[in-house]
């Protein structure tokens, strides 16, 4: 029998619960169901049953952005996450007034829209590189996103700008709460800074890093927007994200069943790296 309490509770929910079936539930499944047909944009078509994965699995393109968007993912969170560590150590030191500047300055390229921090990175490597390169003879600064690899590294470095303030601000709110009491104890032993960091705040962390490497995970594996305005996936697709191969076969080649099939493995894969993520740095947190 639902109490007063329990009716508050369910009602306040309510709107979430409806917002969430209406936007998210509904459609995954109408687009699962569509993944099995030959839709086209327009007409629903034939029922092709599984043919649709299969011939997914099949494709070069789209294997080749599953294997480009997990190089590029396990590189960003990592870099991300270090950096982002290193920064919140960082304004969490006695730095007074400069203290509230430095966070703020950290967090701003979060703020800029993905396809703007994509052209503003277009530009430093096209026109600044450039111009460096011409300047200064050194041949690293020209052809900036003309070739797989410095095309990898502009994406990375784009991302890693864009992210690292965002995961610091996390890394922020949990060195604050460790207890002052267990620092000064540590220093009182005799630890150095590097041992009170090691012994002491990095196991107090392991919550952080469970928000922090699902967040960037997350992000990092639907990337599209930056993808688009740096390198559009060239040269020759080489730097294609698996957003945009699925975006190019919906609406590009007007393949809408195919790129749905492309879109629910996709998502599959996913929740699997999520879970297992998250399962692992919950372990972690426990014997910490």
């Amino acid at each position: 029998m639902l109490t007063n309490k329990s009716k508050s509770f369910w009602l306040l929910l309510l709107p979430a619960l409806v917002g969430l079936t209406l936007v998210l539930f509904i459609p995954l499944l109408v687009g699962s169901y569509y993944s099995l047909t030959d839709w086209n944009g327009n007409t629903v078509g034939q029922f092709v049953g599984i043919e649709n994965y299969i011939r997914a699995f099949k494709d070069k393109g789209f294997i080749d952005s599953l294997l480009f968007t997990a190089k590029f993912s396990v590189v960003s969170v990592v870099l991300i996450n270090v950096i982002a560590l290193m920064l919140a150590t960082l304004v969490t030191q006695k730095l007074g007034r400069w203290t509230t500047f430095f966070r703020t300055i950290f967090f701003m390229p979060n703020l800029i829209e993905g396809i703007i921090l994509g052209f503003i990175w277009q530009f430093i490597f096209n026109k600044a590189f450039e111009t460096i390169g011409d300047l200064t003879g050194i041949g690293f600064f020209k052809g900036w996103l003309s070739t797989p690899e410095t095309g990898f590294w502009g994406l990375v470095m784009l991302f890693v700008w864009q992210m690292s303030g965002y995961m610091m601000l996390i890394y922020v709110s949990f060195l604050n709460n460790i207890p002052e009491e267990i620092l000064e104890a540590a220093d009182m032993d005799g630890a150095s800074p590097m041992q009170t960091f090691l012994k002491i705040k990095l196991p107090m962390l392991m919550p952080a890093f469970t928000v922090t490497l699902f967040l960037t995970l997350s992000n990092a594996f639907k990337i599209y927007d930056q993808n688009l305005a740096l390198t559009q996936g060239g040269p020759y697709n080489s730097t294609q994200m698996t957003a945009m191969n699925i975006y190019n076969e919906a609406f590009a080649m007007r393949k809408m069943g195919f790129a749905q099939s492309k879109a629910i493995i996709f998502l599959l894969i996913i929740v699997v790296i999520s879970v297992v993520q998250i399962s692992i740095t919950r372990k972690k947190e426990i014997s910490a």
